[in-house]
């Protein structure tokens, strides 16, 4: 064994002085094919990046400006900077929207890093209220040729002006916001400001000529030949764009964005409401595998998103809750339809307060309530709802439970317990099941007794001791 392993250790020997060179050439070629195949994929690569066509996000922005709204818009500016997007171009046609919202997407504008042009378009679009403060935040600021722009006076989410403290606070507030970005835009803040305090609107020349806005454009190529090589200011500093051989990229909003947005609606909200009392009052009202209750618990939570986006009323919610327990105690408690009639009217209070009163100073613009058909056409159904299962139960309690011949004379002598003290009335168990029983000849019977039916009445059972007094 010794032997062996003095010749294994030979023969490694004579292979390591024979073939050392040839190793080591080898390695040193396949380095050097292997770097150059690196530097081939890396040249490569920087060659197609190279080539990679510029975009353009174009993102829509109309409807009512929301927090969902606000939500788009910042996920659109951070995809675009996280692309590497050229541009980013906002179309706008809203007649306003929140004003936590709009700050939200102002601040988002101010605080982009990839040059951001807002275009009121197309003919005949506004950018009335909120998309004033939104349009003029932009970097640059183009309009079609028939569109408008201001009328941002602050006002409830009725319509209606703000009592007076409160008005000039607010009025104050977004007035200075909007010179503030006027000022860092190079805008014509005096006029600006007049959209809030005058509610004064501009055509697209007349804004063009007062400074408000920096170009009319008849559709987005027109804009992108316009803007090419023009420089537009970011939170980083002023960026010189190219629009010349892009793409154009349109982003729409998610699926989880547009049903948020459809849930942003008042009356979306009141029917989410009143559907989730239905559920939990047919739940209480009739218990069974509580289906009822948890699409009622859905619905609720459902109308929790859709206040989440809106300037509601804790007391319209507070008037709709009621209206739901009045509606409830109706049914378990069927009388002169007093809890009914409460509760219908309660609703249609909760419905016209929903939206009205507090964080109503939280819009300008369009009006946030209830739809007074929607409102009607809950109210009705809620009353025919109430009415027709009152009504069931009053007929279901005064009813006279059917017990067949056969069942009945089955149970007549059979003796039973008392499960509850017969005095004169009480419960006695009756093949696994607890009957309500009466003694006869007005008997007390304690419980745990054994008695035997004499006569069966419906479900009522008269009974007697199995012992006879004497």
């Amino acid at each position: 064994m010794l032997v062996a392993w003095f010749n294994s250790r030979r023969i490694l020997e004579q292979g390591r002085r024979r073939f050392p060179r040839a190793i080591w050439r080898a390695a040193w070629i396949a380095a050097i094919l292997f770097g150059g195949l690196l530097w081939t994929l890396q040249d490569t690569r920087v060659d197609a990046d190279s080539h990679t066509p510029r975009e353009i996000f174009v993102v829509e922005l109309d409807g009512a400006i929301t927090l969902v709204t606000e939500r788009f818009i910042s996920r659109a500016l951070k995809e675009a900077e996280d692309d590497g997007a050229e541009l980013v171009v906002i179309r706008i046609d809203t007649p306003g929207g929140a004003l936590e919202a709009t700050r939200d997407i102002v601040a988002d504008l101010l605080a982009s890093e990839v040059p951001v042009v807002s275009y009121v378009a197309p003919d005949g679009a506004r950018a009335a209220s909120a998309g004033t403060f939104i349009t003029v935040a932009a970097g640059l600021a183009a309009m079609a040729p028939t569109t408008n722009i201001g009328a941002a006076a602050v006002i409830t989410g009725a319509g209606e002006d703000l009592p007076e403290t409160l008005g000039k606070k607010v009025t104050e507030d977004t007035a200075a916001l909007i010179r503030s970005v006027a000022e860092l835009r190079g805008r014509n803040s005096d006029a600006l400001e007049a959209t809030v305090r005058e509610a004064l609107a501009y055509t697209a020349s007349e804004a063009v000529e007062l400074g408000v806005v920096d170009l009319i454009a008849v559709d987005l190529a027109d804009l992108l030949d316009q803007i090419d090589g023009r420089a537009i200011p970011t939170a980083s500093g002023s960026r010189v764009v190219s629009t010349s051989d892009v793409t154009i990229r349109e982003l729409d909003q998610s699926f989880v964005e547009r049903f948020l947005g459809f849930l942003a609606d008042p009356n979306v909200a009141f029917l989410l409401l009143s559907l989730g009392g239905l559920g939990l009052i047919v739940e209480i009202w009739s218990p069974g595998f509580g289906i009822a209750g948890a699409l009622g618990l859905g619905f609720l939570i459902l109308a929790y998103a859709s206040l989440g986006s809106l300037p509601f009323s804790w007391a319209g919610v507070a008037l709709i809750a009621l209206a739901a327990a009045l509606i409830a105690a109706e049914m378990h408690a069927p009388g002169g339809s007093a809890f009914g009639v409460a509760g219908v009217i309660a609703l249609i209070l909760g419905g016209l307060f929903l939206f009205n009163s507090a964080g109503g100073s939280d819009i300008y613009g369009p009006s946030v309530k209830v739809n007074l058909w929607v409102l009607g056409g809950v109210a009705s159904t809620a009353a025919a709802m109430a009415g027709w299962l009152a009504l069931e139960l009053r007929r279901s309690r005064s009813a006279q439970p059917y017990v067949s011949l056969t069942s009945g004379e089955a149970l007549i002598g059979q003796t039973v317990l008392v499960t509850q003290a017969l005095n004169p009335s009480g419960e006695v168990f009756v093949a696994g099941e607890h009957w309500q029983a009466s003694a006869t000849g007005g008997q007390v019977v304690d419980s745990g007794a054994q008695v035997v039916i004499r006569s069966v009445d419906g479900l009522r059972l008269g009974v007697e001791p199995v012992d006879e007094p004497d």
